[in-house]
C-alpha cells in the first residue's frame, strides 16, 4: 500500500497513528458504543502499551546475550543469558508471550552458549568398541519410594 493511499485511509477511519493517543478517536468513530465497550477499549489499550515495552525489553535482553560483549571474546556470558532468560520467563507468566514462545528461545539461548563454553563435566568414559561402560550408563535411583503393596 503506497504512503498516499495509507494516509487516505486513516482519515477516512478518523483512527490517528497506532499509539495510545488514539483510543479516544477509536471510541468515537469507529466503535464503542456503550460503556462497558469503551472502558474495554482503554483497557486493551493500555494493556498493548505494556505488552509492547514488555517484548521490547526481553528482545533487548536477549539481543544482549547474543551480542558479543567484547569484539574478540566469547559472544554469550553467563550473566547475560541469565537475565535474558530470567525477562523470558517472566514475559511468559505475565502471558505476554506464549510458553512455548518463550521456552524455545531459552532452549536456543542455552544451546547456542553450550557451544561456546567447554565441556564442564569429565568426558563419558568409553571402551575400546566406542560404547559408553556400564557404570556411565547406570540408571539414577527414583526420587520416589517404591509404594509398599498392603
Amino acid at each position: 500500500m503506497s504512503v498516499a493511499a495509507d494516509a487516505m485511509r486513516r482519515r477516512s477511519l478518523d483512527i490517528g497513528c497506532h499509539c495510545s493517543c488514539a483510543f479516544s478517536r477509536i471510541i468515537t468513530a469507529r466503535m464503542a458504543n456503550t460503556q462497558s465497550a469503551k472502558k474495554r477499549v482503554r483497557a486493551s489499550v493500555r494493556k498493548r502499551d505494556r505488552n509492547r515495552s514488555t517484548r521490547s525489553a526481553v528482545k533487548t535482553l536477549v539481543s544482549r546475550a547474543r551480542r558479543p560483549a567484547l569484539p574478540d571474546g566469547a559472544s554469550l556470558t553467563s550473566d547475560d543469558v541469565r537475565r535474558a532468560i530470567s525477562a523470558l520467563d517472566k514475559a511468559a507468566e505475565k502471558g505476554v508471550l506464549h510458553a512455548n514462545n518463550a521456552s524455545r528461545r531459552k532452549a536456543r539461548l542455552m544451546s547456542a552458549l553450550a557451544k561456546l563454553a567447554p565441556a564442564a563435566g569429565k568426558p563419558v568414559a568409553t571402551t575400546g568398541s566406542g560404547k559408553a561402560t556400564a557404570a556411565s550408563t547406570a540408571k539414577k535411583p527414583s526420587a520416589k519410594p517404591a509404594k509398599a503393596k498392603a
